[in-house]
């Protein structure tokens, strides 16, 4: 009984550190461009249109924003 509890607190462990993949989007536009997709990978970086901008998300929608660009969910 020990062993199969020990087993499932090990895989439990495993399970909850696993990196999470979650990639969440947004749409933004402006007056100079079209509609474009803006996504926050696993890594913290944004993505535009599913290209690395290997610039912290946070950082990339202030500068967008600042530039007068509106971006909603």
């Amino acid at each position: 009984m020990k062993k199969i509890l020990t087993t499932i607190i090990i895989l439990i462990i495993v399970i909850s550190c696993k990196e999470d993949d979650t990639v969440s989007c947004i749409i933004c536009n402006s007056s100079q461009t079209i509609s474009f997709e803006v996504c926050e990978e696993s890594n913290g970086n944004a993505s535009v249109n599913g290209e690395s901008t290997e610039i912290l998300y946070a950082i990339y929608i202030a500068d967008l924003e600042a530039a007068g660009a509106t971006c909603v969910n």
